[in-house]
Formats: C-alpha cells, structure tokens, sequence
C-alpha cells in the first residue's frame, strides 16, 4: 500500500454500521462541518488535497461500504439507499448534528437521496447546503464507458473476475483531462484502495446504483428541483462520462443554483486542479 495511503489510513478509524464497518475520516474546525461524499469506484482518498482549503471548516469523510477501506461484504445488494442510511449512522458516531455537502460522482445521487428525505422530515440530521460535482444524476444525458456498460450486463461478474491492475490503469486514466493527466502514483494509490480486500471483484455490485438512478429518477431528480436550501453545481467541464449535457440537465431543473465550471477539467477535478476545486466548493457553500 502506497505510504500517502496509509497514511490516510492511519489518520482516521472505522465505525461498525448496520451493514458492516466503514472507514472515516473526521477532523474538527470552526463552523459547520463539510460532508464529502466521493464517487464510483474510489473512495474518500480522492478529498486528501482539498480537506486543507476548506477554511477551516470541521470535516468528514467516509467510504461507502463497498469501497476503498470499508468493509466489501459478498454476496450483498449494494444499494443507494443503503449508502444514505450508512452516512446517517456515520453522522450520527461522530457527534455532527449539522452539515453541508460536497458530492461527486456516485455520491451525488447519495446526496439526493439526503435531499428527499429532508424534504419528507425524516432526515436525522440538519442539512444546510449542498454542491454537486460531476455526477449523472441524469443517467440518460451521461455517456457511459464501455465498462459500464459490461459491468450493468450479464457478463458483468465476468468482467469484475478478469479486472487487474493494467485494465483498471488504462480505465481510470481515461477520465482524467489530457491538460491534467492521471499519475502514476495515483494509479497505484487508486488501484490499492479498489483492491483492498478483493474490492475489485465485486465492481458488477457495486454498479447496482446506476439501475437505481434509472428507477428513482422521479425521486431524485424532483429532490434537486425541489430541494429549499442552497445548491450549487461545480463541474469539470472535459468529463467524459458525467459530460456537460449532464450539467445542462441540472441546470434545467434548477435554473437559479449557481455554477462553478472547470474549464478543460475531467471526471474527477478534486484529483486533478484540487486548490480550484477547493476554491469552488468554499465559493458556493458561502464560505469565506
């Protein structure tokens, strides 16, 4: 395991869910605490370089069960909704009794899950404000990759079993920006947190939560149309997969949010420009 991983590691502790143990990161500050939500198939290892431009916000982050150092149950019906229970119970351990959310990929329609039940009154904790990051909330503006669309399929477990390290390098690098190529000791560092525990066998069940999307979109997408608290968008703009058609559909169903666009910028622009990113998220959750 490369050492700025385990350093990661090192820093924070587990905390035993309904499901199973789940790996967080939780550091103390002044005013609300940031919330970060991370994305398929990584983990909160991707918000190491921002955590320290949050202006000296507390901050919390997890990974989902499935992921990176949290427990990789199988067989389980990894589901959307039980990634939303899971931060309930995870903001509950750690004392936070209000947050603001910074989503990304799969974790943005976590987040809208967190919208729709805040909207129903039954949200454990106080949710003030959100922003989403290169996420195909709306799964039919995104352009899936190939692997996706395997993975989704029949031959899905076949795929998971036969992954390794040079196919998921060759992936994984695909989403990055050719302005903001992917390293290769961030290959090695994301590669050990999918593997850990065999994670990487179990891909085919972790991309459950791109069906989900097709089947609650009513829910979801009127949660981001509905949603009465701050929401703001803040988006890569060479992302090949959550594409700008993606944001336009965002923005659709909520004209007023406001936008941070990252010009020239890939999937995952946490990882890529991290002091810009970092600058987005504090500008649309009001921080100063």
């Amino acid at each position: 395991m490369p050492s700025e991983v385990r350093d990661w590691r090192d820093r924070g502790q587990t905390v035993r869910c309904r499901a199973g143990s789940v790996f967080l990161r939780h550091e103390p500050g002044d005013g609300t605490t940031v919330l970060l939500l991370h994305g398929y198939p990584s983990s909160s290892y991707d918000y190491r370089r921002i955590v320290g431009g949050l202006g000296g916000r507390p901050w919390l982050a997890l990974d989902f069960l499935g992921f990176g150092l949290s427990d990789k149950p199988r067989p389980h019906r990894y589901s959307l909704f039980e990634q939303a229970d899971i931060v309930e119970e995870v903001v509950s351990a750690t004392g936070t009794e209000s947050v603001v959310v910074v989503a990304h990929d799969m974790g943005t329609s976590v987040a809208t899950e967190l919208f729709a039940r805040d909207l129903e009154g039954s949200l454990s904790f106080s949710l003030d404000r959100a922003v989403l990051s290169n996420g195909s909330v709306i799964l039919d503006r995104a352009t899936l990759r190939p692997i996706q669309k395997i993975l989704r399929g029949p031959l899905g477990p076949v795929a998971a079993r036969l992954a390794n390290r040079p196919m998921f390098a060759r992936e994984f690098s695909a989403l990055f920006s050719a302005e903001h190529p992917i390293s290769a000791d961030e290959v090695a560092a994301q590669w050990a947190l999918l593997s850990a525990a065999d994670g990487h066998r179990i891909a085919h069940l972790l991309t459950a939560y791109l069906q989900e999307r097709v089947t609650y979109a009513d829910r979801w997408h009127g949660a981001v149309r509905n949603w009465d608290k701050p929401l703001g968008f803040l988006w890569g703009t060479a992302d090949p997969v959550a594409t700008t058609a993606v944001l336009d559909g965002l923005r659709e169903l909520r004209p007023a949010a406001p936008v941070v666009e990252l010009t020239g910028v890939g999937h995952y622009p946490q990882i890529e420009v991290p002091d810009t990113f970092a600058a987005g998220a504090r500008t649309l959750l009001g921080i100063d």
